[in-house]
């Protein structure tokens, strides 16, 4: 027996699991790192109000926020106190949305540490992971113990009533079919069970508002003779949805668009002319703002005539103006191009060549405003009700395809109005041309990525680098930061760095408005995160470096059980790497985060360059929380808890997810209220995307406990996982068609309801998706107003182009 079953010593251990000094140099640098930025944090926030309160000080909407204390720490219970209702109503439902997602994780990962702790831990320390699996020892005279092989006991020569008996009594790979089936089930009870609070909570939220959004349709593919106000008008009231109170057909504005684009670069230039010319004068620096802010104009201030131009009121400041410079000084020039080629310049008064560009401007675009623009299949129609809008996006205007089809609108200042007049086939190509360079990105990423999985093994770098290798292996504690801390590293910083990129991508492809923007970039950043950085990842991690793999795929390949082991060893294998990202990310950098260093370490740049009272303006806006950048990270590390949680050292995972996204919660929840500004008029669609690809990271669990259980060549078992797979995927397609039109329409009965509400607020009609037990809870979302209806009054759907003064 001692010959066919050896248990892995330290020497043997996969790399996940023989390093635990690598875990614990990454907590105490992390620990380091995040307290020192919590604590610089603490410090700086109430002295810089302008840029840590910057949401609370500019927004309307943020007012209604309690007043965090000034104290060191005072301000964080505070903060934990902010219900729910006060973030919707704050925030806006994306913010309730994201942070929703959060509370869901750390749900599962509790429920599921638990079980990790009492139950999983003690299997696995009773039962070592053998030395040789099944299957894969290149001695076939050598079997494993009877323990990890139904078919090994089966075909000893055991009756099989008693060997079925002592396989239930003895056998743990039971425990991964087990969790498999209870994990799984749980996070689709957590799924629908958020989901239906969602749900009730937009209902309730978008049927009791009545902004220009929301009673608006986007209607396209409108046909040439129907391209008129008037025409799309009686169209409409002829098929007696609603009263139609206002049609605004796009027309093709690219003329007068460039105009104002080179308008505004004029404009920019002309006040940088002015204030360079009129000089700096000395202010008293504002206690509440950055060190190095200067917020007040540069200038000694002017005082025009309310006939002036523009360039002269953005220029003033309060006081007297005399149109003399403080003292003698040059006009500044600027240097004009001209001549074939642009080859040749000459040098001109800057003030006056950019005032006589501007009249020159000014005239060109009000001769434009005059002028009938080319109609285009697009329009954006106001109903007299959110009711008659609602009928219309969820019926089929037309029986021909691609005509007349109506579609819930984005918010006026949401729509990108350039893409609105861009015909449709050029849409397409740019669409598609962004996908294939996504594909060609693809593989670079893998190919980037291969250093820096062999950077994960000391074997890999003894066989590229043999020295380094060497010099590597007489110092444990060098190696270990080597091992550790590089590859973690460098993922976080293509994590960080990438997503810019596919920001500028999908800006690019010719989308209407910024909202469907913000949910492209959230998915092209979650297919990077989680196939690039996850799966491949995990395949050039396997054995003893990727090298090996790239030698052995093609054996792999044909041999199942091979595969199936190479996969699964690389899971364990990266294991500790995986923890310590998490570590890294939640521990290190979260902290960093509300320190909003990236802003701290651009400001003084920015400041630099800044001149103009315009650009002062600028610089003390609140940052931008985009989702795209910070959701895609945090479905992989759920998913990543996820596959983790039955395996070996499982705990270590969930241990580190858990604290993740407790922080996570707590920092984001600071970001969306009081630090950063966000768009609040996308009305929760990120949370199907967020289910969706839980869903699919639920799927590769149960692909990864089908691996380790035909690993162990426990094939029968292995097998009843894929009733799982079938199931969770007719479960994604139920939960498609039950829950998707409800986070897309608002029902007409939570409109009608509504409406009832405000004629007579004694009537209350119940809900049939509130359990009476917690419907109290859900009617904190009743409110008088909403986020949406303070920031759109007096908006409407016109291009900027037609009516900025």
């Amino acid at each position: 027996m001692d010959n066919e079953l050896r248990i892995l010593s330290d020497k043997d251990v996969p790399w996940g699991d023989k390093h635990p000094r690598d875990t614990a140099i990454q907590i105490v640098l992390s620990v380091a790192l995040g307290l020192g930025a919590f604590t610089t944090f603490c410090i700086l926030r109430p002295r810089w109000p302008g840029l840590y309160a910057a949401r609370k000080r500019h927004k309307d909407e943020a007012t209604s926020l309690p007043e965090l204390p000034n104290s060191l720490l005072g301000w964080i219970p505070a903060l934990w106190k902010i219900t729910n209702k006060q973030v919707l109503a704050s925030g806006g439902l994306d913010a309730y949305v994201f942070l929703a997602f959060f509370r869901m994780a750390i749900k599962f990962l509790s429920i599921a540490l638990v079980f990790a702790l009492v139950v999983i831990k003690p299997v696995h320390d009773q039962y070592p992971e053998p030395l040789h699996f099944p299957g894969n020892d290149t001695d076939h005279n050598t079997t494993a113990s009877a323990i990890y092989s139904d078919h090994a006991r089966l075909a000893s020569g055991f009756d099989f009533s008693e060997a079925a008996a002592e396989l239930y009594e003895t056998d743990y790979l039971w425990m991964y079919l087990v969790f498999a089936y209870f994990f799984t089930g749980l996070i689709m009870y957590l799924i629908v069970s958020e989901t239906r609070t969602i749900i009730e909570i937009r209902q309730e939220y978008l049927g009791s508002q009545t902004t220009i959004t929301d009673r608006t349709i986007r209607l396209s593919g409108i046909p040439p003779d129907l391209r008129s106000e008037e025409k799309i008008k009686q169209f409409l009231e002829y098929l007696e949805i609603g009263k139609v109170e206002k049609v605004s057909l796009c027309r093709n504005w690219k003329e007068l668009d460039d105009l104002m684009v080179e308008r505004m670069t004029t404009l920019r230039r002309l006040e940088e002319a002015w204030t360079v010319y009129l000089g700096a004068r000395r202010v008293e620096r504002n206690l509440e703002s950055l060190p190095v802010s200067q917020p007040s104009p540069p200038g000694p201030g002017l005082d025009l005539d309310d006939d002036d131009g523009e360039d002269s009121h953005l220029l003033r400041n309060g006081n007297n103006y005399t149109g003399i410079a403080p003292y003698p000084r040059d006009r500044p020039k600027t240097r004009v191009w001209y001549g074939p080629w642009k080859l040749r310049y000459r040098t001109v008064d800057a003030i006056d060549y950019y005032e006589t560009k501007m009249k020159r401007l000014d005239e060109q675009i009000k001769a434009l405003r005059k002028k009938e623009f080319e109609p285009t299949p697009l329009a954006f129609v106001t109903m007299d009700s959110v009711a008659s809008c609602q009928m219309a996006v969820q019926a089929v205007l037309d029986p021909s395809p691609l005509q007349l089809l109506a579609n819930t609108s984005p918010a006026p200042p949401d729509v990108v109005w350039p893409n609105t007049y861009m015909p449709r086939s050029r849409r397409m190509l740019q669409a598609w041309s962004i996908t294939f360079l996504i594909t060609v990105l693809t593989v670079f990423w893998v190919a980037l990525l291969v250093p820096i999985a062999g950077a994960l093994n000391i074997e890999t770098i003894k066989r590229v680098l043999p020295r380094l290798g060497n010099a590597l292996d007489q110092h444990s504690i060098v190696s270990s930061l080597v091992v550790t801390q590089l590859p973690t590293i460098a993922v976080s910083l293509l994590n960080v760095l990438v997503p810019y990129l596919y920001d500028w991508l999908s800006n690019l492809q010719g989308m209407i408005s910024q909202g469907d923007v913000e949910l492209s970039v959230i998915s092209k950043n979650f297919f990077f995160t989680f196939f690039n950085f996850f799966i491949v990842f995990t395949v050039l991690g396997t054995f003893s470096g990727y090298l090996d793999f790239l030698e052995k795929i093609g054996d792999s390949l044909k041999d199942t059980p091979k595969l199936a082991h190479t996969l699964a060893s690389s899971l364990a294998g990266l294991l500790n790497f995986y923890v310590n990202f998490i570590i890294l990310q939640g521990l290190g950098l979260f902290p960093f985060r509300l320190l909003e260093f990236g802003s701290l370490a651009t400001y003084p740049i920015y400041r630099i360059g800044a001149k103009t009272p315009r650009d002062y303006a600028e610089l003390v806006q609140p940052p931008i929380f985009s989702y795209g950048f910070y959701l895609p990270q945090t479905l992989l590390i759920f998913i990543i808890c996820m596959v983790y949680s039955v395996l070996r050292s499982s705990w270590k995972v969930l241990l580190a997810g858990l604290a993740y996204f407790v922080l996570g919660h707590f920092v984001h929840k600071y970001q969306l209220l009081y630090a950063m500004d966000h768009r609040q008029h996308s009305t929760g669609r990120g949370w199907l995307m967020i289910c969706d690809r839980v869903i699919v990271g639920t799927v590769f669990f149960q692909l990864t406990m089908a691996g380790q259980l035909a690993l162990n060549q426990a094939f029968i078992r292995s097998t009843l996982i894929f009733p799982l797979i079938l199931l969770t995927l007719w479960f994604a397609y139920v939960y498609t068609r039950t829950y998707r039109p409800l986070m897309k329409f608002i029902a007409l009965r939570s409109i009608r309801r509504a409406e009832r509400s405000d004629l007579d607020p004694g009537v209350h009609e119940p809900n049939p998706w509130v359990d009476p037990d917690t419907e109290e809870e859900q009617s904190e979302v009743q409110y008088d107003g909403t986020v949406d209806e303070a920031g759109e009054t007096d908006l409407r759907f016109v291009n900027p182009s037609l009516i900025i003064p």
